[in-house]
């Protein structure tokens, strides 16, 4: 299937990727990695949960841990929405595409619509959070790998062809791409709403699963400095793959695993895609350059692992094709 052509007025008006909800099964030892490791703040924390926040932004929390019974899963992906009448114009769209929606209650937050994907990916999207004063000139909370923003979700889908469809649909533009020349269906895109390479990409895998959520830092000597510490504090087990420079995006990456086996990226120096108008860059499935620029193909375990949306049944993907693996 070709790429759809972009939907430059959706029914309603997503801003962009805002928050996940990731469920662990110790909330001391999730807290001291993604705060002490990471370097995220902490908002607030309770009995059963942490919510976290980068040092650039302002809303109440970009990551929540949950205390849960299913470590290992992921509860839901968050968007913002423009305005407030675009969580009404939210609720008719997926109503009548089929999918469930529901108005829930989720601490910080003002009216929050939950509903899931085509694919079931429990998504929810709200306007309003609750705004906390900005730090990102506080310089003395900086630490770990000095996140300053959540950045992107990336999620293995049983058909990407579908799942880009989907997003297209309301909104979501294709940055660039990977086709299987022989069946020309998509193996993986990346998708944003915000200006930069993607808010959500697709990867071709048995789905629905989170593949990893990302985080934007300054620099990629904090990436190295991130490494250092790892690896000197009991967590050099928990690197999976870089640091290295992506030819998709261009931007410089690490991938690491937390005490869960949540897969984060550590990322930055990617580029602005603003014009509505770009086209969307292809690459070829077997080019080794597409995964790594330096052509270091990525590990097996970057195409086979991921964490689960909790309550929804995965699906195997029929695309045989496969891109170079690391042996």
């Amino acid at each position: 299937m070709p790429v759809p052509a972009p939907n430059l007025y959706p029914d309603f008006n997503t801003i962009r990727l805002s928050h996940v909800c990731l469920n662990v099964s110790d909330l001391a030892a999730s807290s001291k990695f993604y705060s002490d490791i990471l370097g995220l703040q902490v908002s607030d924390e309770t009995d059963t949960h942490i919510y976290l926040r980068a040092m650039e932004e302002r809303g109440h929390h970009c990551v929540i841990l949950q205390k849960s019974d299913q470590p290992g899963t992921v509860e839901v992906m968050g968007f913002k929405t423009f305005d407030e009448q675009d969580l009404d114009r939210a609720e008719a769209y997926f109503r009548s595409k089929g999918c469930p929606v529901e108005w829930v209650e989720r601490p910080y937050q003002g009216r929050t619509l939950l509903t899931s994907d085509n694919m079931g990916i429990p998504l929810e999207f709200y306007h309003k959070m609750d705004r906390l004063e900005p730090i990102h000139q506080k310089y003395a909370l900086y630490r770990g790998v000095k996140p300053l923003r959540i950045d992107h979700f990336n999620c293995f889908s049983s058909n990407v062809d579908y799942s880009v469809a989907f997003y297209s649909d309301f909104g979501f533009r294709v940055t660039e791409y990977t086709e299987d020349d022989d069946s020309k269906r998509l193996w993986a895109a990346w998708m944003h709403r915000k200006g930069g390479v993607h808010d959500m990409a697709f990867t071709n895998g048995t789905g629905p699963r989170m593949h990893h959520v990302a985080f934007w830092v300054p620099t990629p000597l904090n990436i190295i400095d991130l490494l250092d510490l790892m690896s000197t504090t009991g967590y050099v087990d928990n690197i999976e793959r870089g640091p290295g420079r992506h030819g998709i995006s261009n931007a410089f990456f690490l991938y690491i695993l937390d005490p869960d086996g949540h897969r984060i990226e550590i990322y930055c120096s990617d580029y602005q895609t603003v014009d509505p108008d770009l086209e969307p860059i292809k690459w070829d499935l077997k080019d080794p350059q597409r995964q790594t620029l330096w052509g270091a193909a990525a590990p097996r375990s970057w195409f086979e692992h991921g964490t689960p949306f909790v309550g929804v049944d995965l699906k195997e993907s029929d695309l045989a094709a496969s891109p170079i693996i690391a042996p």
